[in-house]
């Protein structure tokens, strides 16, 4: 069971990166993803950590609401 829930859960990061448009951007080349990735991870913390985390969360949340908002209007995912 625990298997098949952490299965989901990387599923799932893996739709956020694929959402986020990281795959379309870099031609679907991974290591690029990667080092971007850890360049976020970097950012996350430095000094400023909290503020990045924040923003961040910020950005996630509006981009989640208004998906949500375009898909009941019946528009489609917003961007694409």
């Amino acid at each position: 069971m625990q298997r098949r829930e952490r299965t989901r859960h990387l599923i799932e990061l893996g739709g956020l990166v694929q959402k986020a448009g990281l795959v379309d951007l870099t031609d679907d080349d991974r290591a690029t993803i990667y080092g971007a990735l850890l360049e976020l991870a970097g950012k996350a913390r430095s000094d400023d950590a909290s503020d990045t985390l924040a923003l961040w969360k910020r950005r996630g949340k509006r981009a989640f609401d208004a998906e949500t908002e375009a898909t009941e209007r019946g528009d489609g995912v917003p961007g694409h």
